[in-house]
């Protein structure tokens, strides 16, 4: 068969509204699941909505001129799915931001060129100009909001993934204490656990043991086995692998701006006119359902949001 279809039962699905707490969303209940299947062919069909006249006059003379929209994401070396991600022709980009980027410029009447490079060549293009935008699970902080402009569309949740069936409920510092919690070195979940401890200490309650692994076969490997009982990673990477393993499950989220509700952004460069028309387009996608579909296809209901905001605030400096 030319396509190669993943199909899921189980899949849990966040339910993780704008209005809900910024620090932590509850783990969904264990009846919130769906049927989900993933596409990773190289011809499928991008969602896309029609083009809003009145949205694409808001664009540069120079960018409506071009009738393209040039797009970095830094999923280059494979990527980590459902974000982006190789197709199965180990060579097509495809994934959830990949449709973002083909439903915003359909939006803007403009035809979407997508660049697939490293992360900190994303922003070398968006600097140089090489780019005009980013959509690659960018997202919004303060320090970046100095260089760059955002036009929101997705929540940035990390999640508390668990051996299935563990019984776990994660929704602040207590449900960690004692607890042997895998996490990445260095990484925005790191600085969360870390604050979370000293939370438990404070309160008298043992820190959770925090656990590092260089690859993630080994993470979960300590998950299965039972020598670790949490792993702290992004959200989007952590519903996917629920939904095609079939071993783990997600037992609580917290956002990735923690204590602000994290947000991820359409990035570009500071005032260069692209933002609002980008965020006009995101909200016309979302009102005609387009939006949703994206989602949708890739599980990422949870991580919606009702409005694209420009430059909201974003993980604090430190």
């Amino acid at each position: 068969m030319r396509k190669r279809w993943s199909v899921v039962l189980g899949v849990v699905l966040l339910a993780a509204a704008a209005c809900a707490d910024p620090q932590t969303q509850p783990a969904a209940k264990s009846g919130d699941t769906s049927a989900v299947a993933f596409d990773t062919s190289a011809d499928q069909q991008h969602i896309t909505s029609a083009k809003v006249d009145s949205i694409a006059a808001e664009l540069p003379a120079s960018v409506r001129e071009s009738g393209k929209l040039v797009i970095g994401n830094g999923s280059a070396g494979g990527g980590l799915p459902p974000l982006g991600f190789t197709a199965d022709d180990n060579k097509t980009p495809i994934g959830v931001e990949i449709d973002v980027a083909y439903l915003v410029a359909s939006v803007l009447g403009l035809k979407a060129e997508i660049d697939t490079t490293s992360w900190e060549n994303l922003f070398l293009g968006l600097d140089s100009g090489k780019y005009q935008v980013g959509i690659s699970n960018i997202g919004v902080s303060e320090l970046r909001k100095e260089k760059y402009d955002f036009a929101t569309y997705r929540l940035g949740l990390h999640a508390f993934e668990a051996k299935l069936g563990s019984g776990l409920k994660i929704t602040g510092p207590a449900d960690i204490s004692g607890k042997n919690v895998a996490v990445g070195s260095g990484t925005l979940q790191e600085a969360i656990l870390v604050d979370w401890n000293k939370q438990n200490v404070a309160a008298g309650r043992k820190p959770a043991n925090l656990k590092y692994y260089q690859q993630a076969a080994d993470t979960y490997l300590a998950l299965q086995s039972g020598r670790i009982d949490l792993y702290l990673g992004p959200n989007p990477n952590a519903s996917y692998h629920v939904a095609t393993q079939h071993k783990t499950e997600i037992v609580g989220t917290v956002s990735s701006s923690y204590p602000v509700q994290g947000l991820v952004g359409i990035t570009t460069k500071k005032d260069n006119g692209l933002v609002k028309p980008l965020a006009d387009a995101l909200n016309a996608a979302i009102a005609d359902g387009s939006y949703a579909k994206v989602l949708a296809k890739w599980g990422l209901q949870g991580e919606a949001v009702p409005k694209s905001l420009i430059n909201p605030p974003g993980l604090p400096k430190k």
